[in-house]
């Protein structure tokens, strides 16, 4: 908490900036310090509030705002009409939980208990819905891109229908994977979690009001940041494909990276893994989906044909994540291999034009 405290001095540090016309690369700088404790606010005001209303409310919470940071961004990147920056920043966060997150919590858990265990009953589940979300992905870009002359963009009605007929499949089957998580199969999502439950230090109108507040903060931040993108791309020399991929990203799950690695340490794998691919799959069937409505909303449409740069980068991650997830068990190695296919990959989309 402390840390988080100390690094919302770049909240007046970016109003500043913002209101003085200073340079937008330092704009951008301090809106993204400025996120990222905003971020770890509205994590624990969400925890506390779950802690003070239940587990049922608790888990229905964490569902709709354990990535509200991400959605919060591509909202305003979409009234920016900045959607290659939402489509890549919406790819990056699926990939940096998967390989950036797990990694680090398997490579610093695994330094310090060698061997680790965690439910596979709940690696399974994970390793399906995270099979659902590559076929969301794949499938659409696959056919469109197999018929010749099809146009791929918005302005065609049949993919914008297709993007729109498969978002609502994936908010349904979402809507199901909670059923499951919180009142079918309650048992395999609580087995590692057992003895963390601790009685809330903030009373229910202080969680609220801190999680309204740091949503609103978050939202003018990103205003921030989106609006400095283009002269910070230009002076930088970076894609928006980088920029969305991997650092928009890492801005917004810092809180969750920090959560999930200090689990780890503390030899509570299962809870480093619901963490970091729970989130994953939130993304792909929550906030993508989520991102295609508000965007034909706002008169920005959005499809759900990626690049093959991104489908290829999110496919690896996945694959790789299922592959070292699905045994039950874990070493600092298979951490060191998840961050060494993140690395890569990172360099890949630094030095695609």
């Amino acid at each position: 908490m402390r840390w988080t405290l100390a690094m919302l001095i770049f909240l007046p540090v970016s109003i500043v900036l913002y209101f003085t016309k200073a340079s937008p690369v330092w704009l951008f700088v301090t809106s993204c310090l400025a996120i990222i404790p905003l971020a770890g606010l509205l994590g624990t005001a969400t925890e506390e509030l779950s802690a003070c209303r239940g587990p049922a409310v608790g888990g229905l919470l964490n569902a709709t705002f354990g990535n509200a940071t991400e959605l919060i961004i591509s909202i305003v990147a979409i009234r920016h009409n900045e959607i290659a920056v939402v489509k890549s920043s919406l790819i990056g966060s699926i990939i940096g939980n998967v390989l950036l997150v797990l990694g680090l919590s398997v490579l610093c858990g695994g330094l310090k208990h060698k061997i680790q265990t965690f439910n596979e009953d709940l690696a399974q589940t994970h390793a399906t819905m995270l099979g659902m979300a590559v076929i969301s992905l794949l499938v659409p870009a696959l056919f469109v891109r197999n018929v010749p002359g099809f146009n791929e963009t918005a302005a065609n009605p049949r993919v914008l229908n297709l993007s729109l007929g498969v978002a609502g499949v994936l908010v349904l089957l979402y809507l199901g994977s909670l059923i499951f998580a919180l009142y079918t199969h309650e048992s395999i999502f609580r087995g590692g979690e057992e003895g963390e439950s601790s009685p809330p230090s903030w009373n229910q109108g202080t969680a609220l009001a801190v999680l309204l507040i740091s949503t609103l903060f978050i939202a003018l931040e990103s205003e921030l940041l989106v609006g400095s993108i283009e002269p910070v791309v230009a002076q930088w020399h970076l894609s928006k494909l980088f920029l969305g991929v991997i650092i928009v990203p890492i801005i917004g799950n810092a809180a969750e990276h920090a959560s999930a690695v200090m689990m780890a340490l503390r030899n509570k794998l299962d809870i480093s893994l619901n963490i970091a691919i729970s989130s994953s799959t939130q993304i792909a069937m929550f906030v993508a989906p989520v991102a295609i409505f508000v965007g034909l909303a706002m008169g920005h449409p959005i499809t759900i044909i990626f690049t093959n740069f991104e489908l290829i980068a999110v496919t690896a991650a996945i694959l790789i994540a299922v592959m070292i997830s699905i045994d039950g068990k874990s070493h600092w190695l298979e951490g060191a291999q998840l961050l060494a296919t993140y690395v890569i990959i990172a360099l890949a989309f630094y030095f695609v034009p």
